[in-house]
């Protein structure tokens, strides 16, 4: 229950000196700061939402906070996954988290789970905690936290980010509030929401967001404030306007009894991000490709269906720019006809999921063509290392 249970948990001379900012708040006072002491937070990633999220968890006092994740630290992270540094590239996140978390609060008991979120084993780790941060990226692991939270009777404090826009609130707060399956009943199609690696994500979105799960988390434990139970926060940093909107539980859900297959439940297999669409479409892979653009290329015609800023950072040679909007508000399709007109049409984008969408677009006006399997950042590293990877 929360906020814990405080009987026998004292401060010492380090940690009264440690927050005191905290304690001279009316709000939270010595016994708020205790609450945070004995509370326990589980964070399931350590991306750019984890990153904000467990290193003011344990400014705060938080005194026990655990990490999920199996990722290891890359160069791509560092934009904005702010608790990991350079020294840390291809190692383990969790590692790196824990490392950063005792040098803000040696006090912090940090618990570590380098292992995949899974149906088999969300129950056992998220048992020992008062509360759940959902820290994750994609909408199989989003689904198996809150139903893992529903059955349990744990706090799930959610965010997500994508562009230029975050939201974030708290689900399952009590048994009256909203879950998660109240914002999505259902999963969206495979594919139709890109990934932050293929859609971007300016850096400090992350931060805004995260920090906001980690007040709320603050919140909840201590038992000051009004939480965002019940109100989905909606941000954007280009315009820097917040909006809310109401969220109520649906009366006909069905109910969550059980944890299921994720990954089939939303459609995506356990296929490699960027990927999903890909097996509704013809494809071959860049070893595949290059042959073929060694040989005669009079017969074919390479379509790359990446945003103009992709292009400038980097190619395959021969490749004809045509972004994925035009393709799909059909702008582009007559220039496709011509250039594919007695040809063999390959596409590609950054990792293949954006280039099998244009496929399944330009079938509907009767073109065919093959998408090359992991794009550009397959050629990278099987083909051509001097392409830059991003």
């Amino acid at each position: 229950m929360l906020p814990p249970d405080t009987s026998g948990v004292q401060l010492s001379p380090d940690e009264v000196a440690r927050f005191a900012r905290h304690l001279i708040l009316p709000e939270v006072g010595m016994e708020g700061q205790k609450r945070l002491k004995a509370a326990s937070v589980l964070c399931v990633g350590t991306g750019g939402l984890g990153s904000p999220l467990l290193l003011y968890l344990a400014a705060a006092g938080v005194g026990r906070l655990g990490i999920v994740d199996f990722d290891v630290v890359d160069h791509s992270n560092l934009q904005r996954q702010v608790i990991h540094g350079t020294s840390w590239v291809g190692k383990p996140k969790i590692e790196s988290a824990k490392a950063r978390i005792l040098e803000i609060n040696p006090h912090c008991q940090v618990d570590l789970y380098e292992t995949a979120l899974t149906s088999e084993n969300a129950l056992e780790i998220i048992s020992g905690y008062d509360l759940v941060c959902d820290g994750t990226d994609n909408f199989p692991t989003r689904y198996l936290v809150n139903d893992a939270c529903v059955l349990l009777g744990k706090p799930n404090v959610y965010g997500s980010i994508f562009r230029f826009e975050g939201q974030a609130t708290v689900f399952n707060l009590d048994a009256e509030s909203p879950n998660y399956r109240d914002l999505f009943p259902e999963p969206p199609p495979p594919g139709m929401v890109p990934s932050c690696a293929e859609g971007g994500v300016v850096g400090v979105l992350p931060g805004i967001i995260g920090v906001i799960q980690a007040t709320e988390a603050v919140k909840i434990i201590t038992g000051i404030g009004t939480t965002l139970s019940g109100r989905l926060l909606l941000f954007d940093a280009l315009a820097m306007k917040f909006r809310e909107l109401k969220l109520r539980p649906n009366p006909e859900r069905p109910v969550i009894d059980k944890l299921i297959d994720y990954q089939e439940f939303c459609g995506v297999g356990g296929t490699a991000p960027g990927q999903e669409e890909s097996g509704a479409v013809e494809s071959i892979s860049v070893g595949e490709l290059k042959t073929l653009l060694d040989g005669d290329t009079s017969g074919l015609v390479l379509i790359d269906v990446r945003n103009p800023p992709e292009a400038e950072i980097a190619g395959i040679p021969g490749a004809v720019l045509i972004p994925l909007d035009q393709i799909e508000n059909g702008t582009a399709v007559e220039r496709i006809q011509q250039l594919a007109a007695g040809k063999s049409l390959y596409v590609h984008c950054k990792l293949g999921g954006r280039s099998a969408k244009a496929l399944i677009a330009l079938k509907r006006h009767g073109i065919e063509g093959i998408n090359v399997s992991g794009g550009i950042d397959a050629w990278s590293q099987e083909v051509d290392p001097s392409v830059l990877r991003y």
